[in-house]
């Protein structure tokens, strides 16, 4: 009988998933054991990269996305093992995690489920390695924000236990579901994960069948695992907190009697509004902060200027700028040169200077161009619109000099400062790994790399030895460790992570990997350095860009419609595409080919016409469109849009693709 049946459920984390495969088969050498991915149509390649690198791995493709517990018990059905452990594909285990399971299990045959100590991508605890049940006193505690004030409280932080020390083992209520190892007796008798949670609460509501069943769960303190929390669950989107919200609503209509479910759903629907708002605030302050700071210096650079023109330049001829000018020119002026800074990028991160500059300088012709239109009684100095532009450029500069100087200690605007970088790993997989970081382009000081044990020759980028490393930081001032998990245990670098501290970034690469993965914080998702091809369409300015397109092209067909009557063909439909343009439910170019082959690039919105009508080819196999598709989105500018929108001209009024 085989021990361990392992489950993943995938879903387009596909170089997450291959670092986690191969944590699995190192912890697996010993244990008699089978491993299943199932695969909630991905539309990364993941598929494709199970069939390549692990042809021995289990693999249920589902042609739509069934949800985390319904992919889970498909797998489970299936499953041989007298244990099963249900895994995220964000994590990477040690190589002695499952044995260290199977021991404990061993040992104390009333355990139904264990977890263990979860360590974000910095090796930070993270508290929901262990967790109380949602009861209606704990969900207020949580909604008002006492249980984060007070987490070591018995009473206020009963959520994540916080009382209990993260170091020893426990008996708890609540398991994770990124790593959740189950005795299958135990599932057999609490029955399967519950259906009707798609994604979310069903580990909390499996954690409480289990105990029901006359099982108990343990949180296992002396085995790790790192689980970049965050990337196939994009955790702080107010999408995330809604579904969590909803599944704590199921689990207390299940589980609750009708007067403590009601309690409880009401406090969770408190809970989500008082989330809801506080995510709009804090994303409209971030937002506007920044053009709210410009706007008020502006205005107060504005009234000396008037000042000083008026008592100064102006003061012979007895000139005074009336009330009118401060309360409405002014601002008229700041909005203008503001909103012209928006549409040039200069409100992007890292924004370059020349953005900002060419904002405000297109800003300041179009209120050139409205002054000419304006009466004599609210048309004032031209030379005070001259003025403002140059205080507005030294003004704006000046600011994101300094914001950029507190944040990263140098006067580079525009560019994020580069980090001190070493790899850990011997010095062939280190090389191949500063191949890789630079094929990726990544923008790093590459400082040397640290090998296993000491070299006796000597090498000009070798800095020393494992042992060493903390020592290395300390004296190179490292901002970032780049991991080889071929030559280094996953025990290993955990121990190095969690000794140095979370001040530092850490990746790992795993063997014959092209992505190199890594996560910044516990409350970010994970991140990676992979050489894939960066996709112009996918930047903010191009994306704004093709939407001012679609407005002006929009403009100009309502301009000239007596002429495209004559010209477009199927005239009813352009009038019908011209408006939807306009609402913004299309654009004037879009992707060809089918939604799977769409899916695989970045999303923009339905397209009139696409690449492909360019070249009135009516039949073309489906890699032929996915590399026209991928070249749009390559090389995208406006320009390619407005080239494609007058060579296809005749066909606007046809149906959108």
């Amino acid at each position: 009988m085989l021990r361990l049946s392992i489950i993943i459920v995938n879903y387009n984390v596909k170089f997450f998933l291959e670092q986690a495969l191969r944590s699995v088969q190192k912890a697996t050498k010993q244990i008699a054991s089978e491993i299943f991915v199932v695969d909630n149509n991905s539309v990364d390649g993941s598929v494709e990269l199970l069939k390549q690198k692990f042809p021995e791995i289990l693999v249920i493709e589902n042609k739509e996305n069934l949800g985390f517990a319904k992919a889970n018990n498909q797998a489970i059905q299936c499953a041989r093992g007298e244990f099963i452990l249900l895994l995220n594909p964000d994590t990477i285990v040690e190589e002695d995690t499952f044995e260290k399971c199977l021991l404990f299990m061993q040992e104390h045959p009333e355990a139904g489920a264990v977890g263990v100590k979860m360590l974000d991508g910095k090796g930070s605890f993270l508290p929901e390695s262990k967790r109380a049940f949602p009861s209606p006193a704990v969900a207020f505690f949580k909604a008002f924000g006492l249980s984060k004030l007070f987490p070591q409280s018995k009473i206020f932080g009963r959520y994540h236990l916080g009382y209990l020390p993260e170091s020893k083992t426990h008996e708890v209520e609540v398991l994770a579901g990124a790593f959740m190892f189950i005795r299958k007796a135990a599932i057999e008798k609490a029955g399967l994960l519950d259906e009707t949670f798609f994604m979310y609460g069903e580990d909390i509501d499996l954690s409480y069948r289990i105990v029901k069943a006359g099982f108990k769960n343990y949180y296992l303190a002396d085995t790790r695992i790192i689980h970049y929390k965050g990337e196939s669950t994009k955790k702080g989107s107010m999408n995330y907190v809604r579904m969590f919200y909803q599944a704590m609503i199921i689990f207390s209509q299940k589980h609750f009697s009708p007067q403590g479910a009601g309690f409880y759903i009401s406090m969770l629907k408190i809970a989500i509004y008082v989330r809801a708002a506080a995510s709009v605030i804090s994303r409209i302050v971030t937002r506007l902060s920044l053009p709210f700071i410009d706007a008020m210096t502006i205005y107060g650079g504005m009234v000396m200027i008037k000042n000083f023109w008026q008592n100064n330049i102006k003061a012979s001829e007895g000139t005074t700028y009336p009330n009118e000018y401060i309360y409405i020119v002014v601002p008229g002026y700041i909005i203008m040169w503001l909103a012209s800074v928006f549409f040039s990028g200069g409100y992007e991160e890292k924004a370059r200077p020349a953005r900002i500059i060419r904002g405000l300088f297109f800003g300041t012709i179009v209120i050139a161009a409205i002054y000419g239109f304006l009466p004599d009684d609210l048309r004032f100095s031209r030379a005070m619109i001259l003025l403002g532009f140059v205080f507005a450029v030294f003004d704006m500069m000046l600011i994101r000099v300094l914001i950029h100087a507190m944040q990263h200690r140098n006067l580079r605007l525009g560019e994020a400062p580069e980090k001190r970088l070493i790899i850990v790993g011997s010095r062939n997989e280190s090389n191949r790994v500063e191949r890789l970081l630079n094929q990726a382009k990544i923008k790093n000081d590459y400082i040397g790399y640290v090998s296993l044990l000491p070299e006796a020759d000597h090498y000009m980028h070798h800095l020393g030895s494992v042992h060493q490393l903390d020592e290395i930081v300390r004296i190179y001032k490292i901002d970032e460790v780049i991991f080889c998990s071929k030559d280094l245990s996953s025990q290993k670098i955990i121990e190095c992570m969690t000794k140095i501290g979370s001040h530092l970034e850490y990746k790992i690469i795993a063997e014959d990997s092209l992505s190199i993965i890594g996560s910044n914080s516990k409350d970010t998702p994970g991140e990676l350095y992979t050489i894939d091809i960066k996709l112009a369409i996918d930047t903010p300015f191009n994306r704004r860009s093709k939407r001012l397109f679609d407005i002006a092209a929009a403009i100009f067909l309502l301009c000239t419609i007596p002429l495209n009557f004559l010209i477009v063909k199927n005239f009813e439909g352009l009038i019908s595409n011209l408006l939807t343009v306009l609402i913004g439910n299309k654009s004037w170019v879009g992707y060809a080919g089918n939604e799977q082959q769409q899916n695989q690039l970045p999303a923009i919105r339905p397209g009139i016409i696409t690449p492909l009508d360019e070249f009135q080819i009516k039949k073309l196999d489906d890699a032929a469109i996915s590399r026209i598709n991928l070249l749009y989105a390559k090389d995208y500018s406006a320009s390619t849009d407005a080239e494609l929108f007058f060579q296809c001209y005749r066909w606007l009024g046809k149906k959108p693709t």
